[in-house]
């Protein structure tokens, strides 16, 4: 398993992660996603550290909870072995303060987290999304006395617009706070949004890149196919509403590309859509989901090689869309707005 470093950090996480939204599977929501129990989590925790896959990423509003003690209960005794990144800032409560990240509710939402997971430290967390309400100093301010206390390793975010996340890292140097080192953020080749803003702050201000859905939420599992109907087991029946839209015409464009890319090298249509995201600047790791063991194995099968140049280029040809102002106007005048792949 390759390691790479987080943002500009002295910290290596493995190129890929394993996510724990499929956990516990409480609540119509994450039912969707998966239901997995102690037995089988420990099972797949097994299986990832038998491939070198040491970095499990879980969040507090996961199955309200649950899928960080499935997480907790499945490492137990190899804590050691094993890098924990989970994070907080969605609702956990009906009061008022049960949500955001305010010094009361990030405070409190770590020390509930900890007991869940059975730790005493996080190695990430990271904010699950931009709160508005409350100034950056005060959400500094705040992770940094959890790091000196040594509740926390590294701090990132997860979510933000680039002007939110690039006002978070100036008042951290002003004020000598910890940097935001990693940005969980939606990519992949149905979601290439990512490409516009972040990308480009990440470069410049050393952000590592930590992938969700990377299979598109879903859609690039090989099993949706144009005039077919969805499998029977897809998250997409009940969350497709939910998560990020993808246009018909585009989804198939970039499964044809896929499929001419799967029959070229062998490998599967989730292993070729993981390793293309793995070529990508500033990705540091890529959260895989799996509902089972045979799931787990193949999304494995995602590292220990590459695309060529050639299979990139069918990927992001087929995957290209115009992007939104004013960055297609910029991108008008490359000499002076060079792209950053």
């Amino acid at each position: 398993m390759e390691y790479r470093l987080l943002g500009r950090s002295g910290f290596k996480v493995p190129a890929l992660t394993m996510g724990t939204a499929t956990f516990a599977g409480h609540g119509e929501f994450f039912q969707a996603w998966g239901e997995t129990d102690v037995k089988e989590a420990t099972r797949l925790v097994d299986i990832c550290l038998e491939a070198g896959v040491t970095m499990f990423d879980s969040a507090d509003g996961y199955s309200a909870g649950a899928a960080e003690e499935v997480l907790g209960a499945a490492i137990k005794g190899r804590r050691d072995k094993v890098l924990i990144s989970t994070k907080a800032t969605f609702p956990t409560g009906e009061g008022p303060n049960d949500e955001g990240s305010s010094r009361f509710h990030i405070t409190r939402a770590v020390e509930a987290s900890l007991k869940r997971l059975g730790t005493d430290h996080i190695d990430l967390f990271q904010l699950h999304g931009f709160d508005a309400m409350t100034p950056p100093e005060e959400i500094l301010a705040t992770l940094d006395h959890l790091v000196r206390a040594g509740k926390i390793g590294y701090v990132g975010v997860s979510n933000f617009s680039g002007w939110h996340l690039m006002q978070a890292l100036a008042v951290a140097d002003r004020y000598g706070y910890p940097r935001y080192v990693a940005h969980q953020a939606y990519y992949s080749l149905v979601g290439r949004d990512y490409e516009w803003e972040l990308m480009p702050l990440a470069l410049k201000e050393g952000v590592g890149t930590v992938v969700w859905s990377p299979l598109g939420w879903g859609r690039l599992t090989g099993k949706v196919r144009r005039g077919a109907p969805l499998p029977a087991v897809s998250r997409l029946h009940k969350t497709a509403d939910i998560g990020p839209p993808v246009p018909d015409q585009r989804l198939y464009r970039v499964v044809d590309a896929l499929d001419e890319v799967a029959k070229e090298t062998g490998k599967t249509v989730p292993q070729i859509a993981l390793n293309w995201l793995l070529q990508r600047p500033t990705v540091s790791t890529v959260i895989m989901g799996a509902r089972n063991e045979q799931q787990l194995r193949d999304n494995l099968g995602a590292v220990g090689w590459s695309l060529t140049k050639e299979q990139i280029a069918i990927l992001d040809t087929a995957s290209a869309v115009t992007p939104a102002y004013p960055y297609w106007h910029q991108r008008s005048f490359p000499s002076r707005n060079p792209p950053p792949v």
